[in-house]
């Protein structure tokens, strides 16, 4: 669940813009299908997903959850 290098990089170490790193990030999981690599079941209980960021307003877990929930009605995510 993890952006590649490429994307990362584009954006952490070349200034990226958030808008294009978002829309990546979003075509990648989309073409990984990440929706139906994970078990929904197990998100369930109380999942954790970690992420280097201190918020998630420029995070890729917040990215991970925005995307799961359009996949998963129901799955509500928290953010610490």
């Amino acid at each position: 669940m993890a952006p590649t290098q490429e994307i990362l990089d584009d954006f952490k170490k070349r200034g990226g813009d958030w808008t294009l790193y978002e829309r990546r990030f979003l075509a990648l999981m989309a073409e990984r299908r990440i929706e139906h690599a994970l078990d929904p079941d197990a998100f369930k209980s109380r999942t954790v997903l970690l992420c280097s960021e201190p918020t998630p307003d420029r995070c890729h877990r917040a990215l991970v959850c925005d995307y799961l929930g359009a996949q998963w009605p129901g799955l509500r995510a928290v953010h610490l």
